[in-house]
């Protein structure tokens, strides 16, 4: 099996193991806007932000999240719906002048087992795909391709969010 080190995680691991993280979304959000690159955070809006995704499942993986901890978006108020779904046509807009995606997976995972990393501060997924970005590595090579520098990918979202 192959091994690919990711040293950025261990802080967050070891962190979250002995409880000083509850909420790395709250946690970045309660962060002043001089770290917002350093937290990845792309937008800050009155009821909802942007974040990408530390462990994306391709380039350009954002999460859409309301400002509010809540764990079960039915306790997502009128408008912190308009606020999450306004957000996510824009950052889609801005992927398709940069990254150019094919297309788009859009997820809310509520609960471990529906794939939530973390179940107590609900957020919406928005994965860019191309055609054929799913090959034979993650199940032969059990590697992960993700074909963009992070921060290249944060700086081209960036710029195109702020200019919409």
């Amino acid at each position: 099996m192959e091994k690919m080190y990711a040293p950025w995680r261990f802080k967050w691991i070891k962190e979250s193991a002995n409880g000083v993280t509850d909420c790395f979304l709250c946690d970045a959000l309660k962060e002043g806007i001089e770290n917002d690159r350093e937290n990845l955070i792309l937008i800050r809006r009155e009821n909802a932000f942007v974040i990408m995704n530390r462990y994306p499942y391709s380039n350009g993986h954002l999460m859409v999240c309301p400002n509010r901890h809540l764990h079960d978006l039915r306790q997502m108020e009128p408008y912190e719906w308009e606020a999450t779904g306004e957000l996510t046509q824009v950052c889609m807009e801005a992927m398709e002048r940069t990254l150019h995606p094919h297309g788009f997976n859009l997820g809310w995972n509520m609960g471990t087992i529906a794939g939530a990393g973390l179940e107590e501060h609900i957020h919406l997924h928005i994965v860019p795909r191309w055609k054929g970005d799913t090959n034979f590595m993650p199940v032969l090579g059990e590697t992960k391709v993700i074909s963009q520098d992070m921060w290249e990918c944060y700086d081209q979202l960036k710029a195109a969010l702020d200019s919409l």
